[in-house]
């Protein structure tokens, strides 16, 4: 939805989740100018009369992606003014990559009273292009300038570039409106700087976390289920350690995999790494399994330095679980117990509603807003296939403070 901002013309985006994180982005994206109509799961935008460079605080405070939006203003109109951003909790997501690669693109960028502001000095606006090398391969910096490349003079090289397929999906969606981006999906990605952008229409890949999610879902209730659309090349990470611990995944077809679940799972070690490694959003899901697998299983993440808070909230339910700094042991338990439990983050959110699929008794999960930032309707989803689940509002006294 960023990316929409290097266009003039008209953008069309298909497949667009009902998230409460792409409302906000429709907000960001109408405060600075762009035009959006929303139909289903397309978004229609036009971004041609953005006079905007500055995102306003109170959204930008809600929603990390919003950041995104400076490299596409700063490419586009050469100045921006981005708020630093929000999101979830879960630890230190400096966007001092961005910043760093914005500067050797030619951009002054300063960062006052929690704004970053961005500036392309000299009469042409545009930035330069240039050599880049990022310390670590970051999803966000990757993205944010790859993006401000497409519109850049010259030649731009990011190197150790993150490899997500989210990377590369935007590579492509960039590519269709007429920039030159060769490499995304490896870490050398390169940039033909182009005038202008055009017109074109988009189908978003589908949401491998959420894929994920549902695959951990079958295992966790001992039920088979069959996940599209997917993309099974980016579950591989998953799917191999849902096969160490037991469970057949059977590609269907080339949009369908089929869990097929084991009577009892073996315990796995993961380790939290930049794709094609194990995903740092799957971690809480998986963790929620490993607590009903016979053994020990050690989680090691090395993302995000507070992403285990869902910890103290899983042994509520009965969970044998011990952390220490970056590190969970998790000794399988004979079942979970259900118990009124407190949402810490979006990925800890699924976690606690698959490990309340499989406790005994009631399980009640609190603060769904983490939960509606990044899963459509998860509740009527889980329903259709079974889940005795539903939303309620519960009465002020019963809310946990």
């Amino acid at each position: 939805m960023a990316g929409m901002l290097l266009c003039p013309e008209d953008c069309h985006l298909s497949n667009v989740p009902q998230l409460a994180d792409i409302n906000n982005m429709v907000k960001i994206l109408t405060a600075l100018g762009v035009k959006i109509e929303r139909e289903g799961d397309r978004l229609k935008a036009n971004a041609s009369d953005i006079g905007h460079s500055e995102a306003p605080y109170e959204l930008v405070s809600k929603l990390r992606a919003s950041f995104f939006a400076i490299g596409p203003l700063l490419s586009r109109l050469g100045v921006a003014n981005i708020p630093l951003p929000g999101g979830c909790a879960i630890g230190a997501r400096p966007v001092e990559l961005h910043v760093r690669g914005l500067r050797a693109m030619g951009a002054t960028v300063l960062i006052e009273h929690g704004v970053v502001k961005a500036s392309v000095p000299g009469q042409s606006n545009r930035l330069k292009g240039a050599k880049i090398y990022l310390d670590c391969p970051s999803v966000g910096a990757t993205e944010t300038l790859m993006m401000a490349a497409t519109l850049a003079e010259g030649e731009t090289v990011i190197d150790n570039a993150a490899q997500e397929p989210e990377v590369m999906d935007l590579a492509n969606f960039c590519n269709a409106m007429g920039a030159k981006i060769e490499g995304a999906g490896t870490n050398t990605i390169t940039i033909q700087g182009v005038e202008k952008m055009h017109t074109c229409e988009w189908s978003i890949i589908p949401d491998r976390i959420e894929a994920g999610t549902f695959l951990v879902a079958g295992a966790i209730t001992h039920s088979e289920i069959s996940v599209a659309p997917v993309v099974p090349d980016h579950l591989t990470a998953v799917i191999a350690k849902l096969e160490a611990m037991g469970c057949q995944v059977i590609a269907d077809d080339a949009e369908t995999v089929r869990i097929v679940p084991a009577d009892s799972y073996k315990a796995v070690d993961i380790r939290t790494l930049p794709f094609p490694g194990f995903p740092t959003d799957m971690q809480a899901q998986l963790m929620a399994l490993m607590t009903l697998a016979e053994g020990n299983s050690i989680i090691t993440e090395t993302m995000f330095e507070n992403r285990l808070q869902h910890v103290a909230e899983l042994q509520r339910m009965g969970a044998n679980i011990r952390a220490q700094g970056d590190t969970a042991v998790v000794t399988g338990a004979p079942f979970l117990s259900g118990a009124p439990v407190m949402a810490t983050d979006l990925r800890a959110s699924a976690a606690l509603v698959l490990a309340g699929l499989a406790a005994q008794g009631k399980t009640t999960v609190q603060q769904l807003r983490h939960l509606d930032r990044g899963y459509e309707s998860l509740d009527d989803k889980l329903r259709q296939l079974g889940a005795r689940i539903e939303r309620v509002e519960l009465p002020e006294e019963e809310v946990k403070a």
